[in-house]
This record gives structure tokens, C-alpha cells and sequence, in this order.
């Protein structure tokens, strides 16, 4: 995810929840687009000047030292290694800052073991085109046929196939609160079979569709290679890429294996403004997705029999159709913008087509980019800090520079398409997202607002904003920039999804009102000053309602106890679950959070107690009209809250 999609999509969560907290409504103004068409634009970056030498090994190391040191000292990281490839040689392999910063280890390039994370989804479907090639497993067959201890439920008549898995278009929810990690090393070997049998995300798409990230369907993947070749994944990647590649420094297995383990860099956060070490995440039974540690010198053996159509010296780990077959487009959202292919994601840098896979968790970040028409693979980690800002830098740097984007001049969109952008206005939101559990409620402020103005299309406001202009039908590209935006639309031409490029594989789609932090937070906002006026005239009117009534005076004593525990669930929900920590919460189900799930049970039960009072007061007439319509919406206020909880999953305890 680029820099500036982050700072926005981060500044709205930050937003968000302090309009929670203050109980007020966060809303949105959207500007009409204009009538006018827009002129010819020039939507690229000027390059500074011819490319320089690649070849120039001198000049290559004091262009990357500058980069990464730079970024080291700018992105807090305490450690970050770097090689560089093309035409089947090592161009450049170097390591920065320390693979130990306690012990003073200097990170080396060609023993320093990161964590590279998803990037690890590259073994996996390595080893599934070995197994394509083989013809154990086919592309387009039901996986079903392959598992032996895991089956997937028939959702929709269509049935996942491994092509589907490879593209990220089987149509699995996102899941992971409480299981997808863990960090205690007592916990493992855990078996891939079980895990994946125990935590199955629900089919909420057909399959072929629209992508949707998912770490189960490469976990998956894993498995199938497991069953279909009769060897543990462990001991199939080791055996046959990284014993072929003479991949020395490389594993699978966690924890690394103890002839390694002196090689492991650690991961860092900050603390005090000091590096503190942080305990290694583990994926467990998703390994496959995830468990990858390397080192610089063995991921570009890697990268060069990927480039070279899987040929490394004298070892041929992919005949050359396959490679192929691998590399090229498998799902194409739109021919304008860069595809997905069986495992590697496209990217358009400065004209050129790049296959790349990222990776990342709390403490490492990984990218590889591989330029197939240039023979040059980059593989880039990090150990700590905004890893991921670094690496979308450094890549950018290194095009710009020995492959500076030339001038482009678009043709002007029609005066028609301008007048039709109002249509791609709106709140979006991941595919990659949960439906069914308790993580759904994770994804309540995670939005993408898109605003029109002037012919434009905009995301985000100031320093931070992107403009996009149409250069064709459901097509834009960023003004002063390389990145498109694509649409897709149905038959009435109503928007179905978004795509933005430096997001590939990871679309979006329109966010339903009910789904909108728009529709949620005025209503909470309102609730919550209803609920603040029943205390406070409790507490100015105490004389008044000891004299009421048995039965009224039971009747405030239900609206101060709901409005008082409506408003400690809501504090509570803004506040303990949404600052869980990312490792507590996919690591683990905490006591709090367990307690925590009480609170909107009781509510539940108190706002149908409140609901009754409420009739009876009408029917009895209790207090002033002006009373009971008060407390009449104050019964309302509590039923929206529950709705809340009921609709993001957080009433009763739905783990995945």
C-alpha cells in the first residue's frame, strides 16, 4: 500500500475514533462534478535526466547506500538487507544496521535470516507448478479432488480450483482474530491439516469473481501440495527449491532450525525512543502463507530461476512453459491496468511490467520485484519501522533512475464521461474483509471515500490527496503521477468495483450504507447525548423521582442503569477492542476481550426491559407527554446501540 493511502486510510480510523468518543456524527461533502470535459492532461512524472548505468556496480552501491540509510534513519528501521539481480548475476548484495542491535550484529547479506512473511506465498506456489508440471494437480480442477482431510463446502455450484486460489479469487472471507498467529514457540509444530479444518473462513463469493487476498487459500494451497506429493511442506520446500537453488540460508520451519537460529535477524519496535525487541510471530498451521525466513543471497538465487524460466546454474526447478505460464496474466480486471498472475502480483514501474509479491507483519517488512523483460529481480527487507513506506520508496527511486518514465501525453475523456463521474462517488470498502465474525467489526472505519470535483476524482484532501483524471470509460489515471484507478460496472451501469494499481491484489467495492461509519456514528452520536441527559436528570431530579410512583420510579431506575451501561459498552468498544494490539489480536482471545462480550448481552437485555417500561408508560400514563416521548427515545437509543453490536459481530462471542 503506498505511503499516501496509508496516512489517509490511517487518518480517518484516527478521525473516526475521536467522533466516537465525543459522541458527535462524522460527515462528508461531496462536490458535483462538473459539465465542462476535461483538456488534455500531462499525467506523468518528468524524468531528471537520461538513465544511468545499471552496469556501473560503483555507482549501483552509492545509489542504493544513499536510498536505504536514508530511509533507515527517516523510517526508524533498525536493520534492512538488499540484492539486486539481472542477467542471471548478483549485481548487488548488502546489508544495513543490525540484525542485532543489543549485541551489535551487523546484518549480513548473505547469512541474515528475515522474516519475509507473505512473500514465503512465492514457495508455495513454486511448488504448486511443480506439481501443475507433473500433472498431480490441475489448474481448473475442484481442489476438493486433492484434499484428503479438509473438504470445502459446495457454497455455490461453482467449485474452488487451485487457478482460483493462485489469483485470490476463491471468495473467502478474511478471518484471524485470536488464531491467525501466535507467539509462544511451546505451541508449534502445529499441524496445517487441523488448523485449516478448525478456522475455515466462509465462502462469501463465487469463486473467479473479483480477488480478495486470502492467507487460508495459499495456506490451502499448502496443504494441497502436502496431500497430492505425500511430503510435509517443510520438507518439500527444502527439498525441492531450496536444496536445487543452494538456498543455504532458508527455511520454512518455525521456529528456524537450530543450525540457523544464530542467523535470525530480530525484530524491533520502538520504544522510548530506543530499539526494544519484540518476540517472533509464528503462523502455525498457515505456514504456507507466511513462515519464510532468508537471506538476501538465497532469495536471489530465487529471483534469478524465476527470471530465467526457472533455471539456476545447472538446476531447472520450472521447465520454461510452466515459468511462464506462472509469470503471465491469470485474472485481468480491467486490460488497461496491471493483472494478476498465478502467484505474483503486476505492477506498472515507469512503463514496465514487474511481477512482485510483498509481505509483512508487526515487525518485518519484504518486497520482491521481478522486471521479466530486463532479467532484474530486487528483493528488499526490513526489520522494523515503516518498512513498508521504505521499500514502496526505494522502488520507485530505482526505476526513476535507470528507468525514468518519458512523457506521456493522454488523449482528452469525453465531455460524456465527465458528466457520468458523480456514478463513482462514494464510501468503499476491501473485498479482503470478514462477514461472519467477530473480526468483521475491524473493518468499520477501515473506508475509502472517492469525491468528485472539477472532473476529477479524489481520495483524501490535502498534502495527502490523489487526483485522478478519466482517460477512458471506467478508467483514470493520477494527475502529475503513474497510477490508475479502474471501475468496473454492471449492466445498468451501476459501480460493482474499484482498483487501484499500487493496491494489486487487494480491490474494493462500494460499502453499503448500513455498513458506512456515516450511517453508524450520527446515530451513536445522538444515542449517546440521550443517554447523557437520563444521568444527568437523574441526578438533578433525585428528590422528584423519590416521590414517584413505585412503578415509574422502577421505570427511571431502568433508563439510568440502560443509559449507563449503553454508554460503558460504547466507551468499552472504542476503547478496549479496537486497541487491542494486532499480535494480541490475532494471537489470542484475551480475558478482556471474553468480559468485554458481556456488555452488549446485558444491554440487549435492558433495552428489552426499557422497551416494555416504555409501553406501559404510554399505556399508564407516567409523567408529562414531553416525559415520555423522552424516555420513549431514550428505549430507541438503546435499541439502535444493540442493532450495533448485533450487525459487527460483537454480540455474542463469533470466532473464527
Amino acid at each position: 500500500m503506498s505511503s499516501s493511502i496509508r496516512k489517509i486510510l490511517c487518518t480517518k480510523i484516527l478521525l473516526a475514533l475521536l467522533v466516537a468518543t465525543v459522541g458527535a456524527s462524522l460527515l462528508g461533502a461531496q462536490t458535483s462534478a462538473s459539465a465542462a470535459p476535461p483538456t488534455a492532461t500531462l499525467l506523468s512524472v518528468k524524468p531528471e535526466g537520461p538513465a544511468a548505468d545499471l552496469n556501473d556496480p560503483a555507482q549501483l552501491s552509492a545509489f542504493i547506500d544513499g536510498i536505504m540509510e536514508g530511509h533507515m534513519d527517516n523510517f526508524k528501521i533498525p536493520g534492512a538487507v538488499i540484492s539486486i539481480v539481472k542477467d542471471g548475476k548478483i549485481l548487488l548484495s548488502k546489508g544495513y544496521g543490525h540484525s542485532n542491535v543489543e549485541e551489535a550484529t551487523l546484518v549480513d547479506p548473505e547469512t541474515s535470516l528475515f522474516r519475509i512473511a507473505s512473500t514465503t506465498k512465492l514457495f508455495t506456489w513454486t511448488a504448486v507448478m511443480q506439481l501443475v508440471e507433473q500433472g498431480r494437480i490441475d489448474l481448473d480442477t475442484d481442489v476438493n479432488t486433492y484434499l484428503e482431510t479438509v473438504i470445502i463446502p459446495k457454497t455455490y455450484p461453482q467449485p474452488i480450483t487451485m487457478r482460483h486460489l493462485m489469483t485470490h479469487t476463491a471468495g473467502f472471507e478474511e478471518g484471524g482474530v485470536g488464531y491467525q498467529i501466535t507467539t509462544d514457540p511451546k505451541k508449534l509444530p502445529v499441524s496445517i491439516s487441523e488448523t485449516l479444518a478448525k478456522h475455515m473462513p466462509a465462502r462469501v463469493m463465487p469463486p473467479g469473481e473479483m480477488m480478495s487476498y486470502s492467507n487460508y487459500g495459499a495456506s490451502l494451497a499448502g496443504l494441497i501440495v502436502e496431500e497430492v506429493s505425500g511430503i510435509a511442506y517443510n520438507d518439500y520446500i527444502q527439498k525441492n527449491i531450496f536444496d536445487p537453488l543452494d538456498m543455504k540460508y532458508a527455511t520454512v520451519q518455525e521456529p528456524v532450525p537450530a543450525s540457523l537460529e544464530p542467523y535470525a535477524v530480530l525484530g524491533y519496535a520502538r520504544e522510548n525512543g530506543q530499539f526494544a525487541t519484540r518476540p517472533p510471530t509464528f503462523e502455525g498451521g498457515f505456514r504456507p502463507a507466511g513462515s519464510g525466513s532468508v537471506s538476501a543471497d538465497d532469495m536471489a538465487h530465487f529471483m534469478i530461476a524465476h527470471l530465467q524460466d526457472g533455471r539456476y546454474g545447472d538446476q531447472q526447478i520450472l521447465e520454461p512453459k510452466t515459468a511462464q505460464l506462472m509469470h503471465s496474466p491469470a485474472f485481468v480486471f480491467n486490460k488497461h491496468l496491471p493483472a494478476m498472475d498465478l502467484g505474483f502480483s503486476d505492477l506498472n514501474m515507469n512503463g514496465l511490467r514487474v511481477i512482485s509479491h510483498g509481505g509483512s507483519d508487526e515487525l518485518f517488512n519484504t518486497e520482491v520485484y521481478l522486471v521479466p523483460d530486463k532479467q532484474i529481480g530486487i528483493f528488499v527487507s526490513y526489520s522494523g519501522g515503516d518498512g513498508g513506506a521504505a521499500a514502496t520508496g526505494l522502488a520507485r527511486a530505482f526505476f526513476d533512475r535507470y528507468f525514468p518514465l518519458q512523457e506521456v501525453k493522454l488523449s482528452p475523456a469525453s465531455a460524456v464521461l465527465g458528466n457520468s463521474l458523480q456514478k463513482y462517488a462514494g464510501s468503499y470498502q476491501f473485498t479482503r474483509r470478514n462477514h461472519s465474525d467477530i473480526d468483521k467489526f475491524f473493518n468499520f472505519l477501515v473506508k475509502l471515500n472517492i469525491t468528485v470535483s472539477d472532473n476529477r476524482l479524489s481520495i483524501g484532501s490535502g498534502a495527502d490527496q490523489q487526483v485522478y483524471a478519466p482517460i477512458g470509460p471506467d478508467l483514470f489515471q493520477e494527475v502529475g503521477g503513474t497510477h490508475k484507478m479502474g471501475f468496473r460496472t454492471d449492466a445498468s451501469g451501476k459501480v460493482t468495483y474499484l482498483f487501484l494499481d499500487e493496491l494489486n491484489p487487494m480491490p474494493l467495492e462500494p460499502t453499503p450504507l448500513i455498513d458506512q461509519p456515516k450511517f453508524w456514528l450520527p446515530l451513536l452520536g445522538i444515542s449517546a447525548v440521550l443517554f447523557i441527559t437520563v444521568l444527568t436528570g437523574f441526578a438533578y431530579r433525585r428528590r422528584e423521582i423519590k416521590v414517584m410512583p413505585k412503578a415509574q420510579r422502577w421505570a427511571v431506575r431502568v433508563s439510568v442503569a440502560t443509559a449507563a451501561w449503553a454508554l460503558m459498552t460504547s466507551v468499552a468498544t472504542f476503547v478496549v477492542v479496537l486497541n487491542m494490539g494486532l499480535i494480541d489480536r490475532l494471537s489470542r482471545i484475551t480475558q478482556s476481550l471474553n468480559l468485554y462480550l458481556f456488555m452488549p448481552i446485558i444491554l440487549v437485555g435492558l433495552t428489552v426491559v426499557i422497551l416494555a417500561l416504555s409501553v406501559m408508560a404510554w399505556k399508564n400514563k407516567y409523567w408529562t407527554v414531553l416525559k415520555r416521548v423522552h424516555y420513549t427515545l431514550v428505549s430507541l437509543s438503546a435499541v439502535v446501540m444493540s442493532l450495533f453490536f448485533y450487525h459487527w459481530n460483537l454480540l455474542g462471542w463469533h470466532f473464527g
